[in-house]
């Protein structure tokens, strides 16, 4: 294992830069790491920046040494937590069955508690931590953007490059904008919808937060596929965000509150199932019962809860598809599927999209290299380092491009977002859809063009 350098710090080892009490990263889960290496080649940050201290293993050892006292909570430190994507490959590939989910998630909250971010680094983290959850705060700041779209403001500002010299932050977040549409700000869907034919399920939605401003077409396919495989939704109106992004990035209090509202809303639903159509939101409504744990009121409707959650692929291929499903071209359909990381390695989901997507005819999926590695978008991952997301999403979206596939299916919203820019980037005009939006097609018979 290479030498970790962290003498550049000078920084006085003292109670504000360590750990407190509050579970700090678990010694035991610690003690598994035989640094044995395995986790090099699946994680991309390592991949990208190449340095032993932004990998698994790597943040482990410091996660120790700031445990026992030898390592400082510095800057320099905190720097190497943050450029982990949390995308988990190195839980599925760790021979030795290192939790390094619960030890990253552990630590995160400690950085948000003991470490003093800059100035500039607050203001970011306060906008979007402060914005992104709420949708109806979020729909607040579309209205001037959507104008900025509209009057060919976004065009100018790209054209003149300034923004990524001013902060590449904020360029990066500039540079995902999708066109808003319309639709983004209002929900239309109704509190409840009926199943097609004899009803077989009652089954609750969850539209999520940013995916039903930016690709709101995906929950109305959702619903289309749920109602017509004789399903009846209940969308309950108060639900809001699933406190995914808070929980990822170490937002400890923001994540309980978030749970523990979505519970609420659920509680008089009486449904089968929750569903969910986003990975990322998925794996985190799975781990209401950790993030809730402590929680008195709160614990046993976590456990309740948890034990109804599906991602909606999951859901379908496990009770199977009743509506009959049609070409959606006249000549075989290419697709190449996209493994969103809290899919594949949270929630160990990989054969049920295949399984779904290979049920339309004329279908035809095909693999790309290095299928498990991330795409680097990881929630807000793309705009608080976005130097390796780029790198991360050149690779991802060259990879997916080589299959030759004339089609990309992604059930992420994040992933949408970072393929379909790295799509344009590279002057590529591959739609990117979700799996319900091809079963949705395929059961209306619309024929892509």
């Amino acid at each position: 294992m290479a030498q970790l350098d962290l003498k550049t710090q000078n920084l006085e080892l003292n109670t504000q830069h360590s750990f407190d009490p509050d579970h700090p990263p678990d010694p035991k889960l610690i003690d598994t790491c035989v640094h044995c290496g395995f986790c090099l080649s699946t994680c991309p940050s390592y991949r990208v920046i190449g340095k032993e201290t932004d990998s698994p293993r790597g943040r482990i050892y410091l996660m120790d040494g700031v445990n026992e006292g030898t390592i400082p909570l510095s800057p320099a430190t905190v720097e190497h937590f943050d450029t982990c994507l949390g995308c988990l490959a190195c839980v599925t590939t760790c021979p030795s069955g290192v939790q390094y989910d619960q030890l990253i998630a552990a630590t995160r909250p400690q950085i948000e508690r003991n470490h003093q971010r800059s100035l500039p680094e607050k203001l970011l983290r306060s906008l979007i931590f402060k914005t992104f959850p709420y949708p109806n705060r979020l729909r607040i700041l579309l209205r001037p953007l959507s104008l900025y779209q509209k009057l060919g403001l976004q065009r100018l500002v790209r054209s003149l490059g300034f923004l990524p010299r001013i902060s590449p932050q904020l360029a990066a977040m500039e540079s995902m904008l999708p066109p808003i549409s319309p639709q983004a700000f209002q929900d239309k869907l109704p509190e409840l919808i009926p199943a097609q034919g004899e009803k077989r399920y009652r089954v609750g939605m969850l539209l999520g937060c940013v995916q039903r401003l930016f690709n709101p077409e995906v929950n109305d396919a959702t619903v289309r596929v749920l109602t017509a495989n004789g399903c009846e939704v209940v969308i309950p109106p108060g639900q809001g965000c699933c406190g995914a992004l808070s929980h990822h990035q170490g937002q400890e209090e923001q994540a309980r509150t978030l749970a523990r509202q979505m519970i609420d809303s659920f509680a008089d639903a009486e449904v089968d199932y929750v569903l969910i159509n986003a990975s990322g939101c998925g794996h985190t409504l799975k781990e209401y019962g950790h993030i809730l744990a402590e929680d008195v009121l709160y614990a046993e409707k976590a456990k309740q809860f948890v034990s109804q959650v599906r991602d909606v692929q999951e859901f379908l291929a496990e009770v199977g598809l009743t509506a009959k499903l049609s070409p959606l071209q006249a000549d075989p359909l290419t697709i190449v599927y996209q493994d969103a990381c809290h899919m594949l390695h949270g929630q160990k989901i990989s054969v049920q999209p295949r399984q779904l997507l290979r049920q339309i005819p004329g279908v035809q999926l095909r693999e790309p290299l290095d299928a498990a590695l991330c795409c680097g978008s990881a929630g807000v991952y793309n705009i608080l380092q976005p130097e390796v997301a780029e790198e991360l999403g050149r690779q991802k979206v060259r990879n997916l491009i080589n299959t030759g596939a004339s089609m990309i299916a992604s059930a992420n919203i994040g992933c949408f977002v970072q393929i379909s820019k790295h799509l344009q980037l590279q002057e590529k005009a591959i739609p990117v859809l979700h799996p319900m939006q091809l079963l949705d097609y395929s059961i209306r018979g619309v024929q892509l063009q």
